[in-house]
């Protein structure tokens, strides 16, 4: 329970748990260029979207980000937008 593998698949299980619930919660006209996000240790949610597009849009949105973030119980304090592949 305490390995290093146990530990990976936690925060796997995280992230998948969080970007989940981003998804769902998240306005249909943003959701379809969200693809994932995680928290980082200094409590910054990095979001990351489909294209620069999407980017571009998605950081109009890291009030609502911050907002879900904190229903689901984390304590986030910034939001950043990258692009994933």
């Amino acid at each position: 329970a305490d390995s290093g593998l146990a530990r990976l698949a936690d925060a796997a299980r995280l992230r998948a748990d969080l970007s989940d619930y981003m998804r769902k919660h998240l306005d249909s006209s943003l959701a379809a260029g969200f693809r994932h996000c995680n928290i980082r240790d200094d409590e910054t949610l990095v979001v990351t979207a489909t294209s620069p597009e999407w980017a571009a849009r998605l950081r109009f949105a890291s009030a609502r980000f911050l907002e879900l973030s904190q229903e689901c119980g984390q304590n986030v304090k910034t939001v950043k937008v990258r692009v994933g592949a």
